[in-house]
């Protein structure tokens, strides 16, 4: 059984290819693929184990999560209010005395008696305590926060579930037995899903992505082959992406049969080589392989990276019981079972477990 970096230019990439591109040669295949972005016949290599028996998969459409809305609307009591009506009372007659030699009488008038004012009804007395209140509810940060302890344990019952995944493409072995598509996901990418952490443990084949300890980097999560269905998949297409936060953890789970990488960096996006493929540190990834009997890899690769004269991150990927260890870190300063530039053609670099679940820690900005 063979295992290798999932993708590398050809060795025997036409003449042309060659001499457009001053005879670059690298393991993540055709860096730049010219209008088609293929070399007919090339040997490509993508996936890591090999066979050479044709396998065919029946095509099975999943389907899945039905979502329900509900509308709520306020409803408001209707405010009253009655005016008391106002009333005038008509003055009497002035009366006027004549005068006489005493002194006059004072002219007199009598006065309305008023309108009685409606009293207010009491307010309420307002408490000035300073005692703090008394709550029954916990913090947010007790109630919201993601339980990360279970993500590794399986079913009970030992079904796993499918849920969120899209359709499965049937797998395709060429007569380059180098060459092989297996399922990208009907639509193209449904194949990888993002799951929170409680639901993990639900999924067969997951990694836990560990973020910086200093700062956000982005994670972009592509299959193989793209969705033109040709080694493209690194060339701008995103299955999953999403950012971390400094040491956020998040998980992603894959579907059966599914190859490809993830790349991550600081920021916001990933960085590019001239032909706008993913120049930074790859993952990569063979979970549930049919065409090796459902063996599964992974490998940490700086080829990409080393390539283009890119920075080169750090990451490990492990199983999650500590064991099974593809590790580069910062600068390539160490460099544990995993691939650099000078490795694309050997064989059986990385991280490998017979049939069964899947559990891997991946950690970004790695550095021991």
């Amino acid at each position: 059984m063979q295992w290798k970096s999932f993708v590398f230019i050809l060795a025997t990439a036409g003449p042309a290819l060659a001499k457009a591109h001053g005879q670059h040669k690298h393991r993540h295949g055709v860096r730049h693929q010219h209008e088609e972005r293929s070399v007919q016949g090339a040997v490509e290599e993508i996936g890591g184990f090999f066979d050479l028996e044709p396998i065919t998969v029946t095509e099975t459409v999943w389907e899945c999560c039905t979502t329900s809305t509900f509308s709520f609307t306020p409803t408001t009591e209707p405010t009253t209010s009655t005016e008391l009506p106002t009333e005038t009372p008509e003055p009497e007659p002035t009366t006027t005395s004549t005068p006489v030699v005493e002194e006059p009488e004072p002219t007199s008038t009598p006065t309305p008696e008023p309108t009685p004012e409606p009293v207010p009804e009491p307010e309420p007395e307002t408490s000035t305590s300073t005692a703090a209140p008394t709550s029954t509810v916990k913090p947010p940060s007790s109630s919201t926060a993601p339980d990360h302890s279970a993500w590794t344990n399986f079913p009970s019952s030992g079904e796993f579930t499918y849920e969120g995944f899209g359709g499965r493409t049937e797998q395709k072995i060429t007569d380059n037995k180098f060459i092989y598509q297996g399922n990208v996901g009907v639509p193209w990418g449904s194949n990888i899903i993002e799951v929170s952490a409680e639901e993990a443990a639900n999924y067969k084949y997951v990694v836990q992505f560990h973020g910086s300890k200093t700062e956000k980097w982005t994670v972009v999560v592509w299959n193989k082959i793209g969705p033109d269905f040709k080694m493209t998949g690194w060339y701008g297409n995103a299955a999953v992406s999403f950012s971390l936060e400094p040491e956020e953890i998040r998980y992603v789970a894959f579907d059966e049969n599914s190859q490809g990488s993830w790349g991550a960096a600081p920021g916001d996006s990933l960085p590019v080589d001239e032909y706008g493929g993913y120049s930074c540190t790859w993952g990569e990834f063979d979970l549930g392989s049919e065409v090796n009997g459902g063996w599964s890899g992974w490998d940490v690769s700086a080829i990409q990276a080393e390539a283009s004269g890119s920075h080169i991150q750090g990451m490990s990927m492990c199983s999650h019981e500590g064991d099974n260890c593809s590790i580069i870190t910062t600068g390539a300063a160490k460099v544990i079972d995993a691939y650099m530039e000078k490795d694309k053609w050997v064989d059986g670099i990385g991280g490998k477990v017979v049939p069964g679940p899947v559990r891997i820690v991946t950690h970004l900005d790695y550095n021991e």
